[in-house]
């Protein structure tokens, strides 16, 4: 059986993730870009063999709208 290590260490340092991380959390996310990861949840949460595409899902998405 192999070695497994234990989930309860803390995790090694990772100084360029961090940096990355904070870069990200700054940047923020477009409008566009939200609509593009919803047209993509929407695909991929779509039962296979079911006859939605990427083009449907984003055709569904534009009659959609959300309050803030």
């Amino acid at each position: 059986m192999a070695a497994r290590q234990s989930l309860l260490n803390p995790a090694p340092p990772r100084p360029e993730l961090e940096r990355l991380l904070k870069e990200a959390a700054k940047a923020g996310v477009t409008d566009e870009q939200l609509r593009e990861q919803r047209i993509s949840f929407a695909f991929g949460n779509a039962p296979s063999g079911s006859r939605i595409t990427k083009d449907s899902a984003r055709k569904a998405a534009g009659g959609i709208k959300i309050s803030d």
